[in-house]
Parts: structure tokens; sequence; C-alpha cells
């Protein structure tokens, strides 16, 4: 059905259809990450889809403890949005032999995801916050707490990829301050020598 549809009449149902798309988005994400870890030949890339993935099923437990909440059945709208975005990693994850390239393209297929995810968890906070439904705020907001950290984990593995000389070139510059720390002693040494001469030549 999508996340806007024909159909949607006011703020509530608004909110009922992103909770549905969302819910039928991160049951698709669990059934998508144990091909990507499959994929994944970088030990902490594997290790982060690992976390990722358990971290779904308790998302998943979230959501339906929101359902609950509002004394409706836990059920997902089919989500074009997310299906698309699935579709383009398992697409890209066909087409790369070299296992370096492939670790590339995981990062960016899972940032996509994640990107997604944030968005939608934002708005559902949004709306149930304007709704008066203040008590399924804090399951969304779990959520998206773990959503962005791992974006972030993602978007410094992607840093790495791109400047990883950029942690060597800072290590050189310890020893230059050190080496700075030692050049004033050495510069006061001829100085405390000649005030003594200066004292001797006023008592002759």
């Amino acid at each position: 059905m999508g996340f806007f549809t024909k159909d949607i009449k006011s703020l509530n149902d608004l909110f009922m259809h992103g909770l549905q798309d969302l819910y039928y988005a991160e049951n698709q994400i669990m059934k998508a990450l144990p091909g990507m870890i499959e994929k994944a030949t970088d030990a902490q890339l594997r290790a982060g889809f690992e976390k990722h993935l358990a971290e779904s099923e308790g998302q998943v437990h979230r959501l339906r403890q929101v359902f609950e909440l509002l004394e409706a059945e836990p059920k997902g709208d089919k989500c074009p949005a997310i299906d698309g975005i699935l579709r383009e990693g398992r697409d890209l994850m066909s087409e790369i032999d070299d296992e370096d390239v492939m670790n590339v393209g995981l990062v960016a297929a899972a940032q996509a995801v994640e990107h997604y995810e944030i968005t939608r968890y934002g708005a559902l906070i949004a709306w149930a916050t304007e709704l008066g439904r203040t008590d399924v705020v804090p399951m969304f907001k779990a959520n998206l707490a773990e959503e962005k950290a791992t974006d972030q984990k993602l978007t410094q593995m992607a840093e790495r990829r791109v400047n990883p000389k950029a942690e060597k070139a800072d290590k050189p510059s310890k020893p230059k301050s050190s080496a700075r720390r030692k050049a004033p002693k050495a510069a006061t040494r001829p100085v405390k020598a000649k005030r003594p001469a200066k004292k001797a030549r006023r008592r002759a």
C-alpha cells in the first residue's frame, strides 16, 4: 500500500499507516540481514550486521508492544520504499565479485536502509506526540537510538575506507611536539652561565 495512500483522512490514519509500514519494513530487513552477513568479508562489518540483526528482533518486539498499547493487531502494510531499497541492495550484491568492493557496497546499502528507518521513526514520534499517545513514544525512541548508532558506525567504516591513512598521519605529530618542548631547556643553559661573569666585573 505504501506510506502515503488515498484513504488517509486524519493524522491518526497517517500514524497507523506509518506504524504498519515500519512494522513491515523491520520484518523485511530481518530477512535481508542474513544474506548481507554472508556476503560481508570484513570482520567488523560482519559483526555489525550480526549485532543489528539481534537489535532488529528487539525493535520488532517493541513495535508489537506499540500495537498492543493501541489495541490494534500487529500487521504490516507492504512498503514499496523499503522493498525498493532492499532489492537494490540484492542486485548490487549479485553484480560484485571483488570482496573489498563488496564490503563497500554493503556499507552503502545498509546506510540507505538506516536512513529510511531514521526518517520514519522520527515522523512516528512527532505524530504520536501530537495525538497525545506519549505512552508509545519511548518504544519509538529506543528503536531510533539504535538506528542512529548503527548509521554512525557505518559512517565511520566508510570514512576509514575513503581515508585509511588518516589515523597514521596523526601519529608523527607527537614526537615533533616533544622535540619543541626540549628546545627551550637547551637554550636556557648558556644564559645561566653568563650571569656570574657580569657580577665579577662589577666587583672589580
